[in-house]
């Protein structure tokens, strides 16, 4: 009886090929990924960390990206004990394990005990689609930030990030962080309401392909909150990426979080499968 010949390596440019139609098997699920490696073209000096690929009898099954954020890929049981072995090896603590919930609590339960009790373990995301208009009416403030606006709309970045994360992105890393959100601006892909210098909503595209881009950071105004701003601004955000950045959107938000679940719901997004962050 022949045995299967397994192994795991790093990728490099020379797979990119196989690389690109192992992400295309679920293009929604794997857009970080694929976002990462269409920006990188896995040049090591750009990618800041790596993408490991498991093989099985010399064809790609498996990736996983190993940076500051752990994401697995297609990962089969026997790809994610390979890379456990490989993160503990490599002596990788990323900042965050995430994707698709039935590949991340297994790995995660093969790190914990080398890495001690997470510090926000969120293990029921659903994911969510949209790929046509709302259904309601956008709000029509909502416009993409300019540069010139970067200091208005840092702090409610700021103040997002600290409230979802539950870290101060300036404690870790002020610098890297103002220069992602200045990024984010420069690309066009932050959108905001903003009105007397102060931010009413905002969100920004995370990450994009050609065919699906993701919403991240979704923030109304504490003292606005309740009063129906989310639903229309973020239509009217589906409204502006689906003309200049990709036709599918996209996000993945707390399961107890029925609030937001509920706005995303009204507008038209729809839960497709279930993701899992363990936040370190």
């Amino acid at each position: 009886m022949l045995r299967t010949t397994t192994h795991l390596r790093a990728l490099t440019p020379q797979d990119l090929p196989e690389l690109h139609r192992l992400l295309d098997l679920d293009p929604l699920v794997n857009l970080f990924v694929r976002n990462r490696v269409d920006a990188t073209k896995l040049q090591a000096r750009w990618l800041g960390g790596q993408v490991w690929g498991y093989f099985e009898d010399g064809a790609l099954v498996s990736a996983c990206h190993a940076g500051a954020n752990l994401v697995p890929v297609e990962a089969t049981p026997a790809a994610l004990e390979l890379f456990a072995e490989q993160v503990l090896a490599d002596n990788i603590r990323p900042s965050s394990i995430v994707g698709p919930r039935d590949t991340v609590l297994p790995l995660w339960k093969l790190l914990e005990p080398r890495w001690g009790p997470a510090r926000s373990p969120r293990l029921a995301q659903p994911f969510m689609v949209l790929d046509r208009d709302s259904r309601i009416q956008p709000d029509p403030r909502v416009r993409p930030v300019l540069i010139d606006e970067f200091e208005t709309i840092y702090p409610a970045c700021v103040a997002m990030f600290t409230e979802e994360v539950g870290v101060d992105p300036e404690a870790t890393s002020r610098a890297g962080y103002r220069a992602r959100v200045a990024q984010l601006i420069s690309q066009g892909w932050s959108f905001a309401i903003i009105e007397d210098g102060e931010v009413i909503f905002k969100t920004e595209v995370g990450a994009a392909t050609s065919q699906a881009c993701q919403l991240q950071g979704v923030y109304v105004h504490p003292d606005l909150r309740g009063q129906g701003i989310a639903g229309p601004a973020i239509a009217g955000v589906v409204h502006l990426v689906r003309q200049s950045i990709a036709p599918i959107v996209t996000l993945y938000v707390n399961d107890h979080n029925t609030v937001a679940r509920r706005a995303y719901e009204r507008v038209g997004f729809e839960h497709t499968t279930t993701f899992a962050s363990i936040l370190l």
